[in-house]
């Protein structure tokens, strides 16, 4: 079982998201696979799902070299700078499927 531990450890945060989705399918071996990619993907498919673990990559990457916030934050400035305000900002968080302990964490951060 280590073996296979220090494996999924290699793959860092998407090879656990892609483990849990394998769990959840109730399926075993390459149609666990599949069959997680093609729910990580939604309606792009399995390929979606490769590219949302890809994604993944980039933000535990990122937020593990800068934290939560400090990402979080530059990210909002971002996004004011392309024209989006602070109360769109809030009103997509409030929108998404988050706990409401989240929410008002990422709230907090956006009007402190």
């Amino acid at each position: 079982m280590d073996y296979f531990v220090q494996k999924i450890v290699a793959l860092g945060v998407p090879g656990i998201v892609l483990l849990v989705a394998m769990a959840a399918t109730g399926w075993t071996g390459a149609a666990a696979i599949t069959t997680a990619l093609a729910a990580l993907g939604g309606p792009f498919g399995m390929l979606g799902g490769i590219a949302a673990l890809g994604v993944l990559v980039v933000i535990s990457d990122g937020i593990g070299k800068y934290g939560f916030e400090k990402l979080l934050m530059a990210s909002i400035a971002e996004m004011e700078k392309k024209g989006t305000t602070r109360e769109e900002i809030i009103n997509k968080i409030r929108s998404y499927p988050l706990t409401s302990e989240m929410k008002k964490k990422i709230i907090k951060e956006l009007e402190g």
